[in-house]
């Protein structure tokens, strides 16, 4: 009977030992999710097939996968799951395309609709992180991170839209250099626009992503984030080019 006694006395003991070392194996599988997803969403990731110029481009966000593969925009669904990135059904524009990247679109789909994918995502180069993605056969594709404006400022942005001249300007920084002519634009809730200032102001340095054309005018809509602790020679903003919103090419005299 103490036995017994004993055996009911320990059986408490053991549940509790079971179910904490289940809630560690279950906080370990979060953690590895987490950092799965974090390192998904930081980057863009490329991946260039043999037969085509354009790249497929991969954008993780917090729920949504954006897929640019050469024309039509696609989409769908995501989540990590048990090492997993579970996908959703695809979704897509409809624009005719060339066959080659028509072709390139089916094959994006086939890759990443509806499916729990197998992948391996490395960034212990930042320079070069790397998505390894295995399709249905266990083909696997290699697909190489650019770290995302967010993440390398570790901030949102602002949304600024500015009106660039084809015309450029002598100016001086640190050094004798040439500078764009920029004029902030404004937009109401009818899309009309107005001018913050009509004056073109010199623009010292570069926007990530913008090259300067001399025969064009152009309207870019930019993410503007602050440079943190900025050295003394350096501009305590940037801006990323986020979307070419008009252009206009300009007849020289």
């Amino acid at each position: 009977m103490k036995i017994k006694y004993l055996v009911l006395a320990l059986l408490p003991l053991s549940l509790i030992a079971c179910q904490s070392a289940q809630n560690i194996t279950d906080s370990v599988i979060r953690q590895i999710n987490t950092t799965a997803v974090k390192n998904l969403t930081e980057y863009t990731w490329s991946y260039q097939p043999a037969d085509t110029k354009k790249p497929i481009v991969l954008s993780f966000s917090k729920d949504r996968l954006s897929i640019d593969s050469g024309c039509n925009r696609q989409g769908t669904t995501w989540k990590v799951e048990n090492d997993l990135i579970i996908t959703g059904d695809m979704f897509s524009t409809e624009m005719a395309c060339e066959p080659a990247l028509m072709k390139q679109e089916q094959f994006a789909a086939d890759l990443l609709q509806k499916r729990e994918i197998s992948f391996d995502v490395n960034t212990s180069n930042p320079d070069q992180p790397s998505l390894v993605i295995s399709d249905t056969k266990g083909q696997k594709y290699t697909f190489i991170g650019t770290m995302t404006p967010e993440a390398k400022y570790q901030s949102e942005g602002k949304t600024v839209f500015l009106e660039i001249s084809p015309e450029t300007k002598s100016c001086v920084g640190v050094t004798p250099m040439t500078c764009m002519q920029v004029r902030e634009i404004k937009y109401d809730n009818k899309g009309i626009k107005t001018y913050a200032h009509k004056d073109w102001s010199l623009y010292y340095g570069q926007i990530e992503g913008f090259k300067h054309n001399p025969e064009q005018r152009v309207i870019v809509r930019v993410k503007r984030f602050e440079i943190k602790n900025p050295a003394a020679d350096q501009p305590s903003q940037a801006d990323v080019l986020d979307m070419l919103v008009e252009q206009e090419l300009v007849k020289k005299p």
